[in-house]
């Protein structure tokens, strides 16, 4: 099973580029495609993206209109969605989707952005706190009945300080604060899961997965890595191989994030 996932920044914006979405997805040999910050609903895009040919595609957009939304598009359709995590704040947010595919499921995750002094800032902090504890029951619930869980997306986090580039000037910034550093800690602690890319490349800079559309941050690779896999330890240990989808140059960007994308196998 080859999963990809990609905040795709807008996903009418990211259709029409040129080279864009719909070229990616049509060359990419993904069996599960997770999208982040759509942006829009299903009847709001045009028919070859909300229904590529050869894909089963589930949205779940977020009530605030032009917000957040993730997808879930699979070659085969899922055995059952679940939309949300059981938190009534975030139900209608557009930011986790769960479907499942034989022994996996596949989650796609749109933590809240922050900004330190803000109320941005206590939303990201609210749903940290109440997403730690579905992980846990979820893993047990799911382990127990001999299935595994990857939770794709955006996780708007960098865990360690080779997540990032400029990791000294963000000390101080939401995205590398010490205590969302510290909650990812527990994710991959006491939530048992397993952080598959940084698994596969345990002593390198990144790779990173968001670069600022500011200066020359892509051209120079001055970006974060804050786009995951986080796979259960069962399936986390049948990775094959994996990679960012880095583009080949600056005119070929369709988002300002990579897709990410990992071979299990299942």
């Amino acid at each position: 099973m080859v999963i990809s996932t990609v905040n795709v920044n807008g996903l009418r914006a990211a259709a029409k580029k040129s080279p864009g979405f719909s070229d990616w997805l049509s060359a990419s040999a993904a069996d599960v495609v997770c999208l982040q910050e759509v942006r829009a609903e299903e009847s709001q895009l045009p028919a070859e993206v909300a229904s590529p040919p050869g894909w089963h595609a589930v949205f779940a957009p977020a009530a605030a209109k032009g917000r957040a939304g993730v997808a879930v598009y699979s070659r085969v359709e899922p055995d059952a969605v679940r939309v949300g995590f059981g938190e009534a704040e975030f139900e209608g947010s557009g930011r986790y989707l769960e479907a499942d595919f034989g022994r996996v499921s596949v989650a796609s995750l749109y933590l809240p952005s922050g900004e330190v002094g803000t109320e941005r800032q206590d939303e990201k902090e609210r749903f940290m706190k109440t997403f730690l504890p579905y992980l846990v029951e979820r893993r047990k619930e799911l382990e127990a009945r001999g299935r595994d869980l990857v939770v794709c997306g955006d996780w708007n986090i960098a865990h360690r300080e080779a997540d990032l580039k400029n990791w000294r000037g963000n000390v101080k910034n939401s995205g590398f604060l010490p205590e969302e550093r510290a909650w990812m800690d527990r994710v991959f602690g006491e939530a048992g899961y397993v952080d598959v890319v940084r698994g596969l490349f345990p002593d390198q800079e990144g790779p990173y997965s968001w670069w600022s559309y500011r200066g020359r941050a892509f051209d120079n690779d001055t970006g974060w890595r804050i786009d995951y896999q986080v796979a259960t330890p069962g399936l986390a240990g049948r990775v094959v191989e994996g990679r960012v989808e880095r583009y080949p140059d600056r005119a070929g960007r369709w988002s300002d994030h990579a897709p990410v994308t990992v071979r299990y196998q299942v």
